[in-house]
């Protein structure tokens, strides 16, 4: 659960940066037999840096990996 109030545009950069983690994990689960696609797609790739610059975090890592923090428990 947050521990803060997010702006839609932090909520969606966050929320994009976990579809991106979440694509990349399910890529490197994959057999190491079977023929991987590209890791990082370029649509989701520039799905969550266009939700960066929205929310004002492009080149911000402290506060955006802060926010990620924040949305994330650890046993999600």
């Amino acid at each position: 659960m947050p521990t803060a109030v997010l702006t839609g545009h932090e909520r969606t950069a966050v929320q994009a940066y976990l579809r991106l983690l979440h694509t990349v994990r399910a890529t490197l689960d994959t057999s190491a037999t079977t023929p991987r696609p590209v890791i990082v797609p370029e649509a989701a790739l520039a799905d969550a840096d266009r939700a960066l610059a929205l929310a004002g975090l492009a080149g911000n890592e402290e506060a955006f990996f802060a926010l990620v923090r924040g949305w994330c428990t650890e046993d999600g």
